[in-house]
């Protein structure tokens, strides 16, 4: 029987905190995308995790807590982390930290290390509050395909595999967190691209009388947390990015190939011609990336080519949107 979506009435959270306490799967919505949530302290509960998403044991889970003091529970903070923490929680930033051992290795695929992040949806810290408890909460979609940014999205996905899923409209977002790690001595390395910039980040560190630098050590190979793959949030049908598409395809081109531009074509336009946004801009095309991807993914075409964000300084949104894309297009950065 498919998982039954429940609005986030009052009811609805404490039955849902509840099962998730006994050790179910909830998918929960963040303003990032929709996560499958267990309960991060239940080892058997994060396994259930891993199989209903098929997910590889070795691509650790990030872990949603309430507030500072909730992670600290769960990992060991310096004090530039803290800084951070407060600059930017809730909100759509994950530290990696050194793990407490109450957090199961399953979380970690075995690290020494968690991910850890407060989402600033009020429905999500709603529920992280009635349970009590850390939740564990990758992405709730079969793993590696286009993540979920809507209850239906969840539905369409796992909606056999997972208990229930929390309703709370689509996600404000729409790109996953921003993750890094930082050093006692504040110096930031960003993992993955997200809202929040490496160079929000340093800023924030050194108005806290802290001298905050990016690192330019070179990520190791080992997955310090998810989505840092070279193949991720991938459509099934086979996609090309380019960094621009020519107007004229909103005419005439290949008959079996869809046209993703980042900015609606004005004028008529052919069948298989779509767009990201209305008006180009980082924030909205980010919003509506994985919704679009999903949309034309099951509109038949044998070829997806979509456009990326031109980088302009001090536009984080766009770094983590073409690191999607490129992604999702099995192309490593």
């Amino acid at each position: 029987m498919p998982a039954k979506i429940h609005q986030p009435t009052p009811r609805a959270i404490r039955a849902l905190a509840a099962r998730l306490r006994r050790g179910g799967l909830v998918a929960i919505p963040t303003e990032t995308v929709y996560g499958l949530a267990a309960n991060a302290l239940d080892a058997r509960a994060c396994r259930s995790i891993f199989r209903a998403k098929r997910r590889p044991a070795d691509d650790p889970l990030i872990v949603h807590v309430v507030d500072l003091r909730a992670a600290e529970s769960l990992a060991v903070f310096n004090e530039p982390a803290r800084v951070l923490v407060r600059a930017f929680w809730p909100g759509p930033l994950t530290l990696v930290l050194p793990r407490k051992s109450i957090v199961p290795a399953v979380v970690t695929s075995g690290q020494s290390t968690v991910a850890l992040r407060s989402p600033a949806h009020p429905v999500a810290r709603r529920l992280l509050r009635a349970a009590g408890i850390p939740l564990a909460a990758p992405s709730a979609n079969l793993f590696g395909y286009v993540s979920p940014t809507t209850a239906e999205h969840v539905l369409a996905g796992l909606g056999g595999r997972i208990d229930a899923i929390l309703d709370g409209g689509p996600c404000r977002v729409g790109v996953e967190s921003t993750i890094a790690t930082v050093t006692a001595d504040g110096a930031i390395r960003v993992l993955r691209p997200g809202a929040i910039s490496g160079a929000s980040l340093v800023q924030a560190l050194r108005r806290a009388g802290i001298r905050g630098r990016l690192s330019r050590e070179k990520p190791a190979r080992t997955v310090l947390a998810p989505g840092l793959l070279d193949q991720h949030y991938s459509p099934s049908t086979p996609l090309e990015v380019r960094t621009k598409i020519a107007s004229s395809l909103t005419r005439s081109g290949e008959p079996h190939t869809a046209y993703i531009f980042r900015r609606r074509p004005r004028g008529r336009i052919r069948r298989g011609i779509f767009s990201f946004s209305r008006t180009g801009s980082a924030r909205e095309v980010a919003r509506h990336l994985y919704r679009v991807l999903r949309e034309v993914d099951a509109a038949g075409f044998r070829k997806i080519v979509a456009e990326s964000m031109p980088v302009r300084a001090g536009d984080p949104l766009a770094v983590a949107i073409n690191d999607r894309l490129l992604r999702a297009a099995g192309r490593r950065r």
